[in-house]
C-alpha cells in the first residue's frame, strides 16, 4: 500500500534502489547486534543468492513497481498470482520438491481466494483496474500486463535461487537476506546509468518532505527488511511452492487492514479471505 503511494511521486528504479539501500543498512545494523559471525558460504550457494537479488529484486521488484503505476495495485497482486504454481512447478522440475494432492489444492485454493479478492470491481477503481482487456485496450494496459508477467517469473525464479541456495550452505537466513538484498540493489546503478535521461536521482535530503521520507523509511523496513528475511526464513524451512503461495496472501491482510480503517467491505472480498485462509489450512497440513 505504501509503496504504491510512493510511486506516485518516485520512478520505479529509484524507489527499489533507495528502498533497498534502507535496507542493507537494517540488515548490518542487526547482524552487529545479533552478533552474527560471517558465514562460510559454498561458491555455488553465492552464486545461487546473487541470482537470486539480480532477478527477483533488482528486476522483480522494479518490474513490480512499474506494473503498480500502470494498472494500479489490485492487478498488480493478481498478475502476482501466477508467482507460486510457477515456482511449485520449477521446484519440482529442478529441485525434485514433491507436493501431494492436499499441497496442491491448498495452492490452487489460495491463489483463487486472493483473486478473487483483488479482482473485485469497487466504485473507486480506476479505469485501468477495472478495464476489459478488448480491441480497444490501451498500449499502457498491455505494457503493465507485460511488466506484471515479468514480475511473477522473476519472483519465481529469486525463489527457486534462494530455496536451492539453502540446499548447498547452512547459511542463516539474515545473511542469504543481505547477501540476496545487496546483489539486487547493485545491479540498479548500472541499469540507471543505462537510462540516465529518466533515472536521475534525486536525494532524500533534496525532496524536503519529512512525511515523504518516514514513509519510504517506513515501507522499507516492513516491505524489504522484515519482508526479505522473513522470506528467506521460509525458504530455509519449507518447499519453494508452499512458501511462495504464503508470500502472495497480502491481500487477505489488506482486507483486514481496510476493516480496521473503517472502509467499506464487501461479502465478496469476505469470501476470498475464507478461501485463502482455507487454503493456508491446507498447505500447513501438508507437513
Amino acid at each position: 500500500m505504501l509503496y504504491g503511494r510512493l510511486g506516485e511521486r518516485i520512478p520505479p528504479l529509484q524507489l527499489n534502489l533507495i528502498k533497498g539501500i534502507v535496507a542493507i543498512a537494517l540488515l548490518l545494523l542487526t547482524i552487529v547486534l545479533g552478533g552474527e559471525e560471517f558465514p562460510v558460504i559454498s561458491p555455488l550457494a553465492l552464486f545461487l543468492l546473487v541470482c537470486s537479488g539480480v532477478t527477483g529484486i533488482g528486476l522483480g521488484d522494479t518490474a513490480f513497481f512499474a506494473t503498480i503505476n500502470i494498472l494500479g495495485a489490485r492487478r498488480a497482486l493478481l498478475l502476482g498470482m501466477l508467482a507460486p504454481p510457477l515456482a511449485a512447478i520449477a521446484a519440482m522440475v529442478f529441485l525434485q520438491e514433491q507436493l501431494n494432492v492436499n499441497a496442491w489444492c491448498g495452492i490452487l485454493l489460495t491463489v483463487v481466494g486472493v483473486a478473487w479478492v483483488v479482482t473485485e470491481r469497487t466504485p473507486n477503481s480506476s479505469t485501468l483496474e477495472t478495464g476489459t482487456l478488448g480491441e480497444g485496450a490501451s498500449p499502457h494496459l498491455w505494457r503493465g500486463i507485460g511488466l506484471g508477467l515479468v514480475t511473477a517469473i522473476t519472483n519465481a525464479l529469486g525463489t527457486i535461487f534462494s530455496r536451492a541456495a539453502f540446499a548447498y550452505t547452512d547459511i542463516s537466513p539474515l545473511w542469504a537476506a543481505l547477501w540476496r538484498l545487496s546483489a539486487g540493489v547493485l545491479i540498479l546503478p548500472m541499469w540507471m546509468f543505462l537510462d540516465r535521461s529518466r533515472n536521475t536521482i534525486t536525494l532524500l535530503w533534496k525532496w524536503k518532505s519529512a512525511p515523504l521520507i518516514f514513509t519510504i523509511f517506513f515501507a522499507a523496513f516492513c516491505g524489504t527488511y522484515l519482508g526479505i528475511w522473513l522470506q528467506q526464513i521460509a525458504l530455509k524451512y519449507t518447499t519453494a511452492g508452499i512458501a511462495s503461495t504464503l508470500l502472495q496472501t497480502s491481500p487477505v491482510f489488506a482486507t483486514a487492514i481496510a476493516i480496521y480503517l473503517g472502509e467499506e467491505v464487501t461479502c465478496r472480498a469476505i469470501v476470498g479471505v475464507v478461501m485463502a485462509i482455507a487454503g493456508i489450512v491446507l498447505l500447513f497440513n501438508f507437513q
